[in-house]
């Protein structure tokens, strides 16, 4: 019975299923409007299409060390054991967040699972979350120049273009798409009229994120080009391309305050904002501000729950005792959660959910170090720079934009079944 249904349901024809799963991830991040459950169906079929290859073939080919994996399944561990400390009141609360949790459970148990995916097919998911990323993109460009002069008035306004998903997670699922498209034609992975387009895609790309003037996406941006500029020097001895590159750099942000309204009313808005910070009643009115006083909440909070924290579904009430106790000035509908992952995490769990997490989200990247993995150590990057401005793990886009990328990157450090030439994406 089994023998005959591994004839069917061949390693070859489950390694087509699990990179069709790969791609409802990857397109389920633009779909969250619509389509919310897209990427949850992927990561479900990813689970699937790893059990039935362990149980039907894993005699012939091998897997990674399970540690790598089952790191990630400590952040799990942290949200779950964070339930004794909740009260009654918000236990629905605390229901909700173990199941958006869940992906630190499926998808590293799932890739553990799978086979070593071939190295054409991680470039086709590559390749895939740069042509979405680039349509995404174009779709926006559209709408902006369709409302023109109210996008930009926006702009002024705290506000920024509407995108799909949301703006902060747009943004840098748009760093990463301009990494991945870098690495490859870095990496000689595309010929002809792919390349060709991959270096447009690029370029576009880099002219979009400026136009759309997110602080996180730029950040990420300018951050991975400086090491992008270090390890052409360092590794390659490139130095002509090095200084392309980094007179690109320069030139980009003189570019596009010129051509740009959105970019030159975002650096307005910004100045604004960070002059304002003393007032406290800006808060009201300015996110800059506004996140500036959530930390300083989140450092109360953290002063009197130090070891072990509120648990994560008590956040928002304990900060408003806060908010209302040090900050009267600040209106209830502009308390916010601390915009900085790691204190969040703090807040949610102490220093000793802190460090658990720590451990447990780094402790893969630096185990296969050092393994050549660009696109392993950009998403690392990325992440680890928007955690200091964003809660990125608690929102479903931005949970499953930063593991499922991760965990990609490390797929590419599996070894094949058979030889590959050409650059496994790592």
């Amino acid at each position: 019975m089994i023998s005959s249904l591994g004839s069917i349901l061949t390693l070859q024809r489950l390694q087509i299923a699990a990179t069709f799963f790969c791609i409802c991830v990857i397109l389920g991040l633009f779909t969250s409007s619509f389509f919310r459950i897209l990427p949850s169906i992927g990561m479900a079929g990813l689970l699937a299409t790893g059990i039935v290859s362990y149980g039907l073939h894993r005699k012939v080919y091998s897997r990674m060390h399970g540690s790598i994996y089952s790191a990630f399944s400590l952040v799990y561990i942290i949200h779950l054991v964070s339930g004794f400390l909740i009260s009654a009141v918000n236990w629905g609360e605390y229901k909700r967040d173990i199941v958006l949790q869940l992906p630190f459970l499926i998808l590293p148990l799932a890739f553990w699972l799978l086979p070593a995916l071939p190295g054409a097919h991680l470039r086709k998911l590559w390749f895939c979350l740069i042509g979405a990323a680039t349509t995404a993109a174009l779709l926006s460009t559209v709408n902006y120049v369709l409302h023109f002069e109210q996008i930009n008035e926006l702009y002024l306004h705290s506000k920024v273009m509407p995108t799909e998903p949301d703006h902060i997670r747009f943004s840098l699922i748009i760093t990463l798409a301009i990494a991945a498209g870098g690495a490859l034609l870095m990496h000689q992975s595309i010929t002809g009229i792919g390349k060709k387009l991959v270096v447009g895609a690029v370029l576009f790309l880099a002219l979009y994120q400026h136009m759309l003037a997110v602080r996180s996406g730029l950040l990420t941006f300018y951050f991975l080009g400086g090491v992008t500029c270090l390890w052409l020097v360092m590794r390659r001895q490139q130095y002509y391309r090095a200084l392309q590159l980094a007179a690109g750099l320069l030139l980009l942000p003189v570019l596009s305050y010129v051509c740009f309204p959105t970019f030159r009313n975002k650096s307005v808005n910004t100045r604004e904002d960070v002059g304002r910070v003393e007032h406290t009643a800006s808060a009201n009115n300015y996110s800059l501000v506004g996140r500036v006083y959530s930390y300083k909440v989140a450092l109360k909070v953290i002063k009197d729950n130090p070891w072990f924290g509120v648990g994560k579904a008590d956040i928002e009430s304990e900060m408003a005792i806060h908010y209302r106790q040090d900050y009267p000035t600040i209106q209830p509908e502009a308390y916010i959660q601390p915009h900085n992952q790691y204190l969040y995490s703090t807040v949610a769990f102490g220093g000793v959910g802190l460090l658990l997490f720590i451990i447990g989200f780094y402790y893969p990247g630096l185990s296969i170090w050092p393994r050549h993995a660009p696109l392993l150590l950009a998403q690392y990057i990325i992440t680890t720079l928007s955690f200091l401005v964003e809660y990125t793990l608690e929102t479903q886009i931005g949970l499953a934009f930063a593991l499922f990328f991760l965990l990609l990157a490390l797929e590419g450090c599996k070894s094949p079944a058979s030889p590959e030439k050409e650059w496994r994406p790592a």
